[in-house]
């Protein structure tokens, strides 16, 4: 069977071809009842538009590069939800790439995707390889950094303090009177933002004379059988810590089924708290204190900055930083 062509949903829709690539791209100068009648014909052909093809005559496709760390974790799915709600309503569509948590590969994808011209590029974080940064200093896409606002921005950024969310944290957990305080995280060396709200907590923390009595690092990935096991073994080392900050809901989870499993009363004997608010702990018998990260709020602002930039009309030049307050649930697990 003969492939489709553009030649053909012209024919069908008795226009020039010009006119059907035109509307693919949703120019300006195609009216909406013709864009609407090209673009039903081609569904009702089966035509697909060759966007590569149409790159080659037009300064951006109507892409959106999104790139995280990883697709495991609850936290970016829901990132990748907003971005995909506020893109919803405009041509323009998500695409993603992952950086593994890795400077390099990160600067990898962001090359590869910049190659595309996209209408805009969305990144988790703030740092970057030097590489990473001199490629958005140079370009002409719409970057949005996200997730972050503890740092400096390349052009526009949407996020939360991370280094406030573990003070705000650590306050709230010495007005509740624990003092022997223990903290678990993963990822410590590459995760800049748990990074920094462990460095939040501690200094909360120095404020009022005090330091982490213990504290648990590894590089691999959250579990809840790391949280389980990890809590068991900062236990065996401090059996008087009266709380435990742990770097995300995962980790918290695990802590609190270890605690269940062994007889530790929450929070009696031991408090817990995690960060993110994940949906996945409001089915444990305990109500975990955590710290919501707005990563849906996130997504959806990023979008909207980039249709914004987008739609020349508005002169949208001014670089934006848009920082989301958060604050301490404090449940009944403290």
């Amino acid at each position: 069977m003969p492939k489709l062509t553009m030649k053909d949903v012209a024919r069908a829709a008795g226009v020039s071809e010009m006119a059907v690539s035109r509307a693919f791209r949703d120019a300006v100068d195609v009216s909406a009842a013709t864009r609407d009648r090209i673009k039903a014909k081609a569904a009702e052909l089966g035509y697909v538009p060759n966007r590569i093809a149409g790159a080659l005559s037009s300064s951006k496709v109507n892409l959106v590069g999104v790139v995280i760390p990883s697709v495991r974790s609850y936290v970016f799915s829901e990132v990748l939800d907003g971005v995909s709600l506020g893109l919803q309503s405009s041509n323009l569509r998500p695409v993603f790439g992952l950086s593994n948590y890795d400077l390099d590969t990160e600067a990898e994808v962001i090359r590869d995707m910049l190659a595309w011209r996209p209408a805009g590029l969305i990144i988790a974080g703030l740092e970057h390889s030097d590489a990473a940064r001199k490629m958005l200093q140079e370009t002409d896409t719409p970057i949005v950094e996200i997730m972050d606002v503890d740092g400096v921005a390349t052009q526009h950024c949407v996020g939360i303090s991370h280094y406030q969310a573990g003070y705000a944290m650590a306050q709230a957990v010495l007005e509740r009177g624990y003092r022997r305080i223990g903290f678990l995280g993963t990822k410590m060396s590459s995760d800049f933002r748990a990074a920094k709200r462990l460095k939040g907590f501690v200094a909360a923390l120095a404020k009022q004379n005090l330091r982490l009595v213990d504290q648990q690092g590894y590089d691999s990935g959250s579990s809840i059988q790391k949280g389980k096991a990890f809590t068991a073994e900062l236990l065996s080392r401090s059996p008087k810590l009266d709380c435990l900050y742990c770097s995300t809901d995962i980790l918290a989870v695990g802590a609190v089924m270890h605690c269940l499993e062994f007889g530790i009363r929450i929070p009696d004997d031991l408090a817990i708290a995690g960060f993110n608010q994940l949906d996945m702990a409001q089915g444990l018998p305990v109500d975990l204190a955590t710290t919501n990260s707005l990563r849906y709020e996130i997504g959806r602002k990023a979008a909207e900055i980039v249709l914004r930039c987008n739609q020349k009309t508005t002169g949208e030049t001014s670089r934006q930083q848009v920082i989301l307050e958060t604050a301490p649930y404090m449940g009944n697990s403290i």
